[in-house]
């Protein structure tokens, strides 16, 4: 894993609340985030500056998680994807993993838990030394 200060996370979440909760801890943790609150937002940004992981939430209005791991997979098949949500189904559990989730976890999200699962999620994404 890359040294936490140069460790870019993005976070969408249409919840104020959350983005704001979620972009404490992992700043606290040592790493750099921006936030964003739909995902046609970050999917506009991910061009100019590709993050190395995104926290993810699954249902929010406009494109949902899902579109957004859709479009991710086309065109930055690299950066892995934490998924968080609100409202678990074995369907939308399968279906995150299916598109390439290196995890699934639900809300509240327990920070050690996340915080790990990020962790995991980037180190998989290194390319190997």
């Amino acid at each position: 894993m890359k040294e936490n200060d140069a460790t870019l996370l993005a976070v969408v979440d249409d919840d104020a609340d959350v983005r704001t909760a979620l972009m404490r801890l992992v700043s606290s943790a040592g790493f750099a985030v921006e936030t964003f609150a739909t995902g046609a937002e970050f999917m506009r940004s991910v061009d100019d500056h590709e993050p190395d992981c995104v926290v993810l939430d699954l249902h929010m209005p406009g494109m949902s998680g899902f579109e957004v791991q859709d479009a991710l997979a086309v065109a930055h098949a690299a950066v892995p994807v934490v998924v968080i949500t609100g409202h678990d189904t074995p369907e939308s559990r399968t279906r995150a993993l299916r598109l390439g989730a290196r995890a699934y976890l639900c809300k509240p999200v327990d920070d050690e838990a996340l915080l790990s699962a990020i962790g995991a999620a980037i180190d998989r994404a290194a390319p190997a030394q």
